[in-house]
């Protein structure tokens, strides 16, 4: 025998509203979080009072060829 499940159409809006509720003040908590503290991507700058090292550009090693594919078969 197969069980009935009644959702109530109150029950439906109130989860629909819930749901853009949390949508539209989540959108705006995080254009706020935005604005006030935004992401800064790049090299992070030096701690004040440390010394600048210039060690750029790092030599690199010398460049060896790889061997073939041909030598493995």
């Amino acid at each position: 025998m197969g069980m009935v499940i009644v959702i109530s159409l109150p029950l439906i809006f109130f989860c629909i509203l819930l749901g853009a509720g949390c949508f539209f003040f989540g959108r705006a908590k995080g254009r706020q979080d935005f604005r006030t503290n935004p992401q800064v991507y790049g090299v992070p700058a030096t701690p004040p009072g440390s010394a600048a090292t210039t060690a750029f550009p790092v030599p690199s090693p010398p460049h060896v060829k790889a061997p073939d594919n041909l030598s493995n078969v």
